[in-house]
């Protein structure tokens, strides 16, 4: 890292600790969407952390942006996820998009002046992404998609929506506008964590958008899924890391305060060594995603990313499951009250394993690429 990313990953680890985490149990309490957390983000420029500075963003890379979101989370979960979020519905276009496509959107992007989503799950197509049953056909000039998706963050928020839907040629990806005919934001759902982030269902009735909208070829759009994917399970990992380490970090300061049979629990070895094994869970998952970061900055593409991507989204996910677990466990019957926060951590960890590909998906993808290195 050089010393100006540096600076910029301390700047939000100050605007973390000081403005977000202080909301976090708010936040969580009502289940509403920070929009004063996202203002914070639009006027410190965070959300252009995620961008090429050819399109307004800082061009600061991968590295930066996944450590601002480990920080992030570390404060808030659901806002670590409003900046990952934010790189994975921009992740399409840069990929795939045209020159036009990039300047329109982009920089409203990265200004944060609009969000993005990304809507490839359906209610009988998760994990299995071919099965996706929504339809898009040409009408003259305009695309018409019929259909519903499931499970998508941001839902009823975003300004923009990267849609996978079924045409003739095989699955496709297109850009949907919130404000576009046909287009409607269904049940928000209630979840057991990142309560502030909205979690929904999008429904396409005849929604009809310009074809000048269409990302990439017709037929292209699993591949670019795939590819999308490889870029952002390494956010999702950030995110658990900062859960992680915010679920240590007070379990820390907790053992050493806390008196029982005469001294500090955290002189009882018990409990050391599960601090111990906390901690290097931690740091073997982060050296893990941060070597992913800096492949993507060097442009590494193809079955190795594919791997290490799938490898570091299972290991911090994991851990922070683990970790979480276990500070709850420290704190005792205080862990497992609203009063102190690692059993929102908890919670919180829990969607980690489950989105952006389930851990037993990553486990498929590793095993397969492990396989293939045989094989071959």
């Amino acid at each position: 890292m050089t010393d100006d990313r540096d600076m910029l990953v301390g700047a939000v680890r100050t605007l973390a600790r000081e403005r977000i985490a202080p909301r976090a149990a708010e936040v969580d309490r009502t289940a509403e969407f920070p929009w004063d957390a996202v203002e914070l983000l639009r006027q410190n420029d965070v959300f252009a952390l995620a961008f090429p500075e050819e399109y307004g963003g800082t061009g600061t890379g991968f590295l930066t942006h996944l450590r601002a979101v480990e920080e992030l989370s570390w404060a808030d979960a659901t806002v670590g996820l409003v900046l990952a979020v934010q790189g994975l519905g921009g992740l399409p276009v840069l990929l795939a998009g045209t020159e036009e496509q990039k300047h329109a959107y982009v920089p409203r992007w990265a200004t944060g002046e609009w969000i993005a989503a990304y809507a490839l799950t359906e209610p009988a197509a998760g994990s299995d992404a071919q099965a996706l049953g929504t339809r898009a056909r040409r009408d003259g000039a305009d695309w018409v998609l019929d259909g519903t998706k499931r499970f998508i963050t941001n839902a009823g928020v975003a300004h923009t929506y990267v849609v996978f839907a079924r045409a003739e040629a095989g699955i496709t990806a297109f850009l949907v506008e919130a404000t576009d005919p046909g287009f409607s934001v269904g049940r928000i759902e209630p979840k057991m964590g990142i309560k502030g982030s909205t979690t929904g269902e999008l429904l396409m009735d005849g929604c009809r958008i310009p074809g000048h909208r269409l990302i990439g070829a017709e037929g292209e759009g699993f591949r670019i899924a795939m590819r999308v994917l490889d870029r952002s399970r390494p956010g999702i990992a950030a995110q658990a890391l900062g859960i992680g380490q915010a679920a240590l970090d007070y379990a820390l300061g907790y053992a050493a305060e806390r008196v029982a049979f005469g001294k500090p629990i955290a002189e009882q070895q018990g409990i050391q060594f599960m601090l111990a094994d906390m901690g290097t869970k931690l740091e073997g998952a982060r050296g893990l995603l941060y070597r992913v970061a800096n492949m993507l900055d060097d442009g590494v593409d193809g079955p190795e990313l594919t791997k290490l991507s799938a490898m570091c989204k299972l290991a911090c996910s994991d851990a922070a499951m683990d970790v979480t677990t276990d500070a709850v466990q420290i704190l005792g019957g205080y862990g497992y009250i609203q009063e102190y926060p690692v059993e929102r951590m908890m919670r919180d960890a829990k969607i980690t394993q489950i989105y952006e590909g389930t851990n037993q998906i990553q486990r498929v993808v590793i095993a397969r690429e492990l396989l293939r290195d045989v094989t071959r």
